[in-house]
């Protein structure tokens, strides 16, 4: 069927549904399961609902469904992939379809970095009218069945819920059964998806006039009191952030501050500077929607994306509170789900441009010192997949290292963790430098709860002891220990620690000898494994019964 096979190539792809029938009519069958996220929401800290700002991003791109339906990856050059995980909250696939079900690549490269994915109900214009007089003003069982159905649609395609758009006016009998529809949606979909969410966004007025209002007020609180939270448009002000600030009150985290990076309208920012609406919006305790930032690929070109990207949200860092990782096995190769060659084992199996966001790997942070170091993806050379991790920095006169900080960790130390590296210099003097891993932690008595905006420094810093060839009962795993290819250098490590938590892992590019000049240098990272010793000895679940169909010879 057209709807979930590419007529083409009869490649499976993801689709939307337009219209209230097509809705209403909606049942999982048995084309639909490539659609189907088989990456699970990965537990990140502080979790959702804690009580700082969040980041919302709102993707809208030339009306969605490009490259990124094909869900078993395309041959796209020059493609758009989001990378920034560990500074964002919540990700919403937008187009103005009226049933918006995020593409499954987006999903299970959200879920494999912790961020929850929302689809989008939207009604506009005239036929929006028509269909929301037909389910909102039809009574208690018209809009009931719809909001069962959205449920229904984020529980069976495992995404988290529903960004809800009402962009046209309203007859009395419509806006009166609103709020009880997203009371309703809101509890259909907590009660269908962990963690489920329903975001509303500013448009109609509790007296069915659609008119954005860029904050939250008595004419539009009737609907953030109905759902878990609100999505404001952008042309707002900063008496409106301080009115929206006061009357939120305890929840003010759920209003999120729209920020357009296209900048349209009347606003404050946008672009490159984006960072001064979010300022003002932090000052106030809010969460904040940025939306279209596809502005750095749309608007400066396919070219120099990546290089633009790391810049623009660079820009935003300081206001952009980032994510710990809460669980181990911790592996990635830093696969951005794209590249212009495969790499696998450090040789380059097959040239040519490939897009798959279902094998981007585990996102690092993505830190950056002005003038001293930067951080990016390379897609010249890699381990394995499509890119790899590009530190470049200069070491100060008189310093002996630069430490890099991959990854914030919130995870009880196992007693005994192994970790490996893999890493290749590059420049005019490789041999002048030595790279290796450093692990800090606290004591396990730290409350890691409550205000994670103010955590502590870390009380233990711990450079894990080099293994010149892996234990036996790992050889196999750690196959990579003993195997530098391609220019590419192996460490394995081990450390034992007992009642603290981990904290940072960072990387450490050190002098070999001491020197009062400025040094620089280039270095790589292929792939970074930490693993608890205990589960890795366990054997892992054997596969039964794997069937095959829909096989198509080519």
């Amino acid at each position: 069927p057209a709807r979930y096979f590419d007529t083409k190539t009869t490649e499976p792809i993801s689709f939307f549904l337009s219209g209230l029938e097509e809705l209403l009519a909606w049942q999982p069958n048995s084309n639909d399961e490539f659609n189907v996220s088989a990456v699970p929401l990965a537990k990140r800290q502080p979790p959702l609902h804690s009580r700082r700002p969040r980041t919302l991003v709102c993707h809208d791109m030339r009306g969605g469904y490009l490259e990124d339906r094909f869900i078993q990856g395309s041959a796209t050059r020059n493609p758009y992939v989001f990378y920034h995980w560990r500074y964002i909250d919540i990700f919403v696939y937008f187009s103005h379809h009226t049933v918006t079900i995020p593409p499954v690549v987006w999903t299970n490269a959200a879920h494999r970095n912790g961020v929850p994915v929302l689809g989008t109900f939207i009604t506009e214009w005239t036929d929006g009218e028509k269909l929301c007089e037909a389910f909102l003003a039809g009574g208690e069982e018209a809009y009931g069945a719809v909001a069962e159905q959205l449920a229904r649609i984020a529980q069976h395609y495992c995404f988290d819920g529903w960004l809800v758009n009402i962009e046209n006016t309203l007859s009395a009998a419509a806006v009166g059964n609103l709020p009880l529809f997203l009371r309703d949606l809101t509890a259909w979909v907590h009660n269908a998806v962990p963690g489920g969410l329903v975001i509303w966004y500013d448009s109609v007025l509790k007296d069915g006039t659609l008119r954005w209002q860029n904050e939250l007020n008595d004419e539009n609180r009737i609907f953030f009191d109905a759902c878990d939270g609100l999505f404001t448009n952008y042309n707002w002000k900063e008496e409106q952030l301080e009115r929206t600030h006061l009357l939120a009150g305890p929840r003010k985290n759920d209003v999120y501050v729209g920020v357009d990076v296209f900048a349209r309208g009347d606003v404050i920012g946008g672009g490159f500077d984006t960072d001064k609406s979010l300022r003002l919006i932090r000052q106030y305790g809010l969460s904040t929607a940025i939306f279209a930032p596809g502005w750095v690929y749309e608007h400066l070109g396919k070219e120099n994306f990546l290089q633009n990207e790391n810049r623009f949200w660079g820009s935003l860092a300081e206001f952009l509170p980032t994510h710990s990782i809460c669980t181990l096995p911790l592996t990635t190769s830093f696969s951005l789900g794209m590249g212009t060659s495969t790499f696998l084992d450090g040789k380059d199996e097959e040239s040519g441009p490939w897009y798959d966001l279902s094998a981007q790997d585990i996102q690092p942070l993505y830190p950056e010192l002005q003038g001293r170091l930067s951080t990016s993806c390379c897609l010249q050379d890699a381990w394995c997949g499509g890119s790899s991790l590009q530190l470049q920095g200069t070491i100060p006169p008189g310093e002996e290292r630069v430490a890099v900080r991959l990854f914030s960790l919130q995870i009880p130390a196992p007693p005994k963790l192994f970790l490996t590296l893999l890493y290749k210099l590059e420049g005019p003097q490789p041999n002048d430098f030595t790279v290796a891993l450093e692990v800090t932690t606290w004591d396990s008595g730290t409350c890691l709860e409550g205000n994670p905006t103010s955590l502590p420094e870390p009380n233990g810093r711990y450079h894990p002891q080099f293994l010149p060839v892996p234990p036996p009962g790992l050889a196999k795993l750690l196959a990579a220990c003993h195997r530098g290819s391609h220019g590419w250098t192996s460490r394995c490590y081990e450390l034992e620690l007992q009642d603290c938590s981990l904290r940072d892992l960072s990387v450490i590019v050190s002098r070999q000898q001491p020197s009062m000049e400025e040094t620089s240098f280039t270095c790589l990272l292929g792939e970074v494994r930490v693993l608890d010793m205990a589960s890795m000895a366990a054997s892992p679940p054997q596969l039964h019964s794997v069937m095959a169909s829909q096989l198509w010879w080519q």
